[in-house]
């Protein structure tokens, strides 16, 4: 069986406490029933409370949550919060004890890691802090792979966050072993032993005559842009149908990937050999980690790279504390952004501007400023006239009007019959 779920809570011993998804409508409405049905701050008189016995728990949060009572203490009781996970030291005062729920079974599962054995048998405190950091409120893919003999033990799992296996990513940093695990030999790409060719994928494009929406992710001259595609978007045309209705899913996938790989960055090596369209995890400005692919050394005192941001189309150069080696699994989702040349028009005749782009003198960069000014941030549509050798389109704004008449009425550009 295969579902996903939110991980409610890591216990000290390493228990994995999961809330399938399908449970969250039932979870739901007890948590609003139990809201109505109990005010206050709980029990204020005195009472004998007993090992294991039902209770409802008001939390720090002041919502109240179905417990138990798992250890006895002269002011404060240990109480398991049983949809939840979570083990917590209570005053009694904030606890009730009922039968009104004991009916309903408990909404969370208490797992571990199938054939997987932590480093002395049991998992150490880094251990559990680095579960913790990764999964705690996060949705995951759970394989159920063994039931427990016991009702109330612990379902045998395997977990993928980001479609990376939680037992393979613990194994490669050392906190277990994980038996038979066949994700492993993936993240010992991560040291560089990459097979090669080793590089990003296009994302499917539409065919010659297709119209089809799209964002300019990037300008590196009038001419010369980065596209995105949307696929959630409905196409005049569409040729191209193989593969299009997973382009939501992928991309959905890509962002999960690359938020668990924020997570977790750190353990990933820094880069110390650099090579022309190498895969790599860049940090950009904003403190987050993107997929990048090397261009050129830069400089060599300090050593600096030139990169690129595949899902964007910008460039940078950055130091090499800021270039990781890229997990293999983020290596199978297409790049975002996608090259084009723009078509109808060329470079002004007769353009006055002095300054011009160092590295695209044809241009003004007058002329640059105002293509950003018609394409930033704005939904836009496309048609694609050639794949090769170059992809080659026109653009056009929401009233269908050619984006580059705005250069040709402002004598930027001329048009390019």
């Amino acid at each position: 069986k295969i579902f996903q779920a939110v991980v409610s809570c890591v216990g000290h011993d390493g228990t994995i406490y999961i809330i399938p998804k399908s449970f969250e409508i039932a979870l739901n409405k007890l948590m609003t029933e139990m809201q109505s049905n109990f005010k206050g701050l709980g029990l204020t008189q005195p009472y004998c409370w007993k090992n294991g016995e039902a209770c409802v728990v008001r939390g720090s949060d002041t919502l109240w949550y179905r417990g138990k009572v798992v250890e006895l203490g002269s002011s404060t009781l240990q109480v398991y919060y049983i949809d939840h996970g979570c083990t917590e030291r209570i005053p009694q005062c904030h606890l009730y004890p009922t039968t009104l729920y004991t009916g309903i079974p408990p909404l969370c599962i208490p797992c571990q890691l199938y054939k997987t054995v932590p480093i002395g048998n049991f998992w150490q405190q880094d251990a559990v802090d680095c579960l913790r950091e990764l999964l705690t409120n996060e949705e995951v893919e759970i394989h159920v792979q063994e039931l427990p003999d016991d009702p109330w033990g612990k379902l045998s799992i395997d977990l993928y966050f980001g479609g990376m296996s939680l037992s393979a990513f613990m194994a490669y940093q050392k906190y277990c072993v994980a038996e038979g695990c066949q994700d492993v030999p993936e993240l010992n790409l991560l040291e560089g032993d990459v097979p090669v060719p080793c590089s990003y994928t296009l994302p499917p494009l539409p065919i010659p005559g297709d119209t089809f929406p799209v964002r300019v992710t990037h300008l590196v001259s009038p001419k010369e842009v980065y596209i995105s595609l949307d696929p959630s978007k409905n196409l005049v045309k569409q040729s191209t149908t193989e593969g299009e209705a997973s382009c939501d899913i992928l991309l959905e996938s890509l962002d999960e990937a690359l938020k668990w790989c924020n997570k977790s960055v750190e353990s990933f090596p820094l880069v110390t050999h650099f090579e022309a369209e190498m895969p790599c995890l860049v940090e950009y400005r904003d403190g987050l980690w993107y997929r990048a692919k090397i261009l050129s050394i830069e400089e060599f005192d300090p050593v600096k790279i030139l990169v690129q941001f595949v899902d964007y189309g910008s460039f940078s150069v950055v130091p090499t504390s800021r270039l990781r080696h890229i997990p293999y699994n983020l290596l199978k989702y297409p790049v975002q952004a996608v090259r084009a040349l723009l078509d109808g028009f060329k470079p002004a005749l007769y353009d006055k501007e002095v300054k011009r782009i160092p590295y695209s003198p044809e241009w003004s960069v007058e002329a640059l400023w105002a293509m950003i000014e018609c394409v930033e941030g704005k939904q836009l549509s496309a048609s694609m006239l050639a794949l090769s050798p170059e992809v080659t389109i026109s653009l056009y704004e929401d009233d269908k009007k050619l984006v580059h008449m705005k250069l040709v009425e402002m004598r930027l550009a001329d048009l390019d019959e």
